[in-house]
């Protein structure tokens, strides 16, 4: 693919890294080297699509986070969420688990049984966003938006479903801390889309097929997170049948620090998280005793 940067409507192409978590791969756009953050979301996970045979599914052992907020959305399978909060929530596609760790949470994702009965499918996305200063050390909770309470925007070739904030005149129900842009955007091919200038920062993150930006030579492609110019109106062009993570919003104040699973504007406080997590002082996960230890190499800004 050529590419030629147009300053006035792309900022960067991130290609994300890639990880191999024992049978399916996960691609992770942020944090990056190029980029940290895109507005509030620090963390932008693609999982799958993989296929999982009868008997296997996933386990996420309990892990700590503080200071943001997880959002998880399937395309395809299912997952049960358990948190130190006493929540369990089942995840289907197109639902939207948002858990806010703030202070400080414990949560673990697997594959329910139902799911490793059968050969299965999973495909989704995990991203964090970081909490305001004001809101780091809330108390944590958890919030589940069935998929027939998220707005759907459509017209002409064009389905936007409004995982989170504000876009067209619509609001998601999704509970969030800051102002935040996050949409599931299926784009027919030959079909365009205009994305307005109302959030400060804005990417692009294409799951399938093939884009163009208006007035951006070159062409984008599968997995490449896309992060647009502020103050720009966009409009994106389907070449093909196209499905995209639209994600951004206004940038928090104060510099982020990211330790494994801690997100802070403090780093002295994410020495605080890893001690307390390496000394058993978190909260337990109700019915799930297993854990992931703390990783070796020390807390350090990132």
């Amino acid at each position: 693919m050529t590419f030629q940067a147009n300053p006035a409507l792309v900022e960067q192409v991130i290609l994300p890294a890639v990880r191999d978590l024992g049978g399916f791969d996960v691609r992770r756009a942020l944090p990056s080297a190029q980029r940290r953050m895109v507005g509030p979301f620090a963390f932008f996970d693609a999982f799958g699509p993989a296929v999982f045979r009868s008997g296997e599914g996933v386990d996420t052992r309990p892990h700590p986070h503080i200071g943001l907020a997880t959002l998880t959305y399937l395309i395809e399978g299912e997952l049960d969420h358990r948190d130190s909060e006493g929540y369990f929530q089942t995840i289907q596609p197109g639902e939207v688990n948002l858990m806010t760790a703030g202070r400080g949470i414990v949560h673990s994702e697997r594959s329910g049984q139902g799911f490793r009965d059968r050969e299965a499918r999973m495909f989704g996305f995990q991203t964090w966003l970081a909490l305001p200063l004001e809101l780091e050390e809330t108390d944590p909770g958890f919030a589940h938006i069935e998929a027939a309470d998220i707005p759907v925007l459509t017209d002409d070739g064009v389905r936007v479903s409004l995982l989170a904030g504000s876009l067209g005149g619509a609001k998601s129900p999704t509970p969030i801390f800051s102002e935040t842009l996050y949409a599931d955007l299926q784009l027919q091919a030959g079909k365009r889309f205009k994305l307005d200038s109302d959030h400060v920062e804005r990417a692009v993150y294409v799951v399938e097929g093939e884009i163009e930006v208006g007035g951006q030579q070159g062409r984008f492609v599968k997995d490449q997170l896309i992060v647009l110019k502020p103050g720009s109106e966009i409009v994106l062009h389907g070449v093909s049948n196209a499905r995209l993570m639209v994600l951004g919003g206004e940038p928090l104040a104060g510099e982020r620090h990211i330790y494994w699973n801690f997100v802070s504007s403090r780093l002295d406080r994410i020495e605080q998280a890893a001690d307390d997590w390496r000394s058993g002082r978190f909260p337990i996960v109700p019915g799930d005793p297993e854990f992931i230890p703390l990783p070796a190499a020390a807390p350090r800004a990132a």
